[in-house]
Formats: structure tokens, C-alpha cells, sequence
């Protein structure tokens, strides 16, 4: 799954832009199911993890590691063009 990923960088953030503990993780970028040109320019992709939601889900270092497992898998996903609706059906939404 990571190695197809290209022109993708990946940022720990505290929060959301709104403040909230809701998001856990953000795709922002172009997923490659709708590219055209590409590759000349662009600004990298991001997949975001956002910190505190995943301190605020979680009890113990183990649960951290897998939610941020699950997270990285989801947005990655979303990379690939992989909607939530798909993930939910493939169990990791």
C-alpha cells in the first residue's frame, strides 16, 4: 500500500482546523482515481494525523498504535480513491 504512494507527505497536527476531537486523520489531496495531468509542479498531498483526537480515543499505548494504524490505513486509502462508503465495507471505517 505505501509503496505506490507518490508526491505524498505525511503531518501530525494537533487538532483539526475547527478545534474539534472528532477527526482523527485528513486525506488532503488529489486521489489518483481523478487525476489527469500530474507530476509537473504540484504540491505534495497530505495526509494529516491529528494528535490530541488520538490521545482523547484512546486508554493505552497499544490501543494509540492501532488507531493510528487504522487512521494512516483510511486516509491512505483515500490516496488510492478509496471513498469511506468502500472502507466501511471493507471494514476500516
Amino acid at each position: 500500500m505505501v509503496d505506490g504512494l507518490d508526491n505524498v507527505v505525511f503531518v501530525t497536527e494537533d487538532r483539526p482546523e475547527d478545534g474539534s476531537l472528532d477527526l482523527l486523520g485528513l486525506y488532503d489531496g488529489v486521489a489518483l482515481t481523478e487525476r489527469g495531468t500530474y507530476g509537473f509542479g504540484e504540491l505534495p498531498d497530505r495526509i494529516i494525523l491529528y494528535r490530541e483526537p488520538h490521545l482523547a480515543a484512546v486508554d493505552t499505548e497499544d490501543e494509540l498504535r492501532d488507531e493510528i494504524h487504522v487512521t494512516l490505513v483510511h486516509e491512505i486509502a483515500h490516496f488510492y480513491g478509496i471513498d469511506d462508503a468502500q472502507l466501511h465495507e471493507l471494514g476500516w471505517a
